[in-house]
């Protein structure tokens, strides 16, 4: 069953065109230029119910436009959504009940309240009744594990904590699907860690339906079987989280230094990225070459530091984007 249908969908912005110059400037102001800017341009796609969805691309991609249309905060150009079967630009304040969402750079708690006057406040907006208020905050504070810091002003709590409550407060009317803009933003890798356990327990015991956008690779890894990657405003790959990882995750940057210089040129599966004095960054095929493989190349005794990341997002994105050919 689909929770989220998205047919034909497109937003046009128009923009005011700089001139440069003194007359240009007074030309601008007396006689304004437009352009268009497709920000959305004619995508399809739809959300299962009870799916965890990663929608990704870079800046000015298309993303937020998205979000803001599925949740009624901007009014489509063309095209037409459901969202759990309500038509965002028409029911907002319907479809407001049924949603939840979680922006990792913008704040909805009040700093100066605690978690648990945060979490009552919420309740009284969805018209929850008082009681029925307690009981929620009680299932949500053992869920995400609250309970040393519910009654701490959220001004002193720490980012990771903020995240959590942050949630919580989106989840106090029970939405049937949640919005996610780069909820692990910020956080250091052992609490985005623990926050994406608290994503997959939430979606497993209470059923929501996650749209995630992340431009951190360790999330839609670990948390989504399917991903829709948008570029310039268009849908260029909408394929599972297994096929993205065979296809384009296999690569992996080690950056190393050494007591002694080591030479990997030629090897097979490993590309040379950099190799200044004793400091060495590589590229590896993963399908040709393991990371384990590597490191015995480099000999353990011979390293001093290393560090082991994935392909930034942005590379990935951009070799997609190539081979589409939009």
């Amino acid at each position: 069953m689909n929770i989220i249908e998205v047919k034909n969908l497109s937003k046009k912005f128009k923009i005011k065109e700089k001139e440069k110059g003194i007359k240009g400037s007074l030309k601008s102001i007396i006689k304004p230029k437009y352009k268009t800017i497709n920000a959305v341009n004619n995508i399809n796609f739809t959300v299962e119910k009870g799916e965890i969805l990663a929608f990704i691309g870079p800046n000015g991609a298309g993303k937020s436009t998205t979000i803001k249309m599925l949740t009624g905060i901007l009014y489509p150009t063309s095209g037409q959504i459901e969202v759990n079967g309500i038509d965002p630009s028409k029911e907002r304040k319907k479809l407001s009940y049924k949603i939840g969402t979680v922006f990792g750079q913008k704040e909805q708690l009040w700093m100066h309240l605690t978690p648990y006057d945060n979490f009552k406040f919420f309740g009284a907006i969805y018209d929850i009744p008082n009681k029925e208020i307690e009981t929620r905050i009680e299932e949500l504070k053992n869920t995400f594990e609250l309970k040393e810091f519910i009654n701490t002003p959220v001004r002193n709590l720490s980012l990771g904590q903020r995240i959590r409550c942050e949630i919580v407060a989106s989840l106090i009317h029970k939405p049937e699907i949640l919005f996610l803009d780069e909820p692990t933003i910020g956080l250091d890798p052992v609490v985005k860690e623990n926050i994406r356990k608290l994503i997959k327990k939430m979606n497993k015991e209470l059923g929501t339906t996650i749209f995630l956008t992340s431009h951190d690779i360790g999330d839609i890894e670990k948390l989504c079987k399917r991903v829709i990657i948008v570029n310039k405003g268009k849908i260029i790959m909408d394929d599972t989280m297994n096929n993205l990882k065979y296809h384009y995750l296999n690569k992996k940057i080690i950056e190393v230094k050494l007591k002694e210089k080591v030479n990997l040129q030629g090897e097979d599966g490993i590309l040379v990225l950099k190799d200044k004095g004793n400091n060495l960054k590589v590229e590896i095929d993963s399908k040709k070459k393991g990371v384990a493989d590597v490191i015995k190349l480099l000999d353990t005794d011979k390293i001093i530091d290393i560090n082991i990341s994935n392909m930034p997002l942005e590379d990935i994105i951009t070799s997609i984007y190539k081979e589409a050919k939009i």
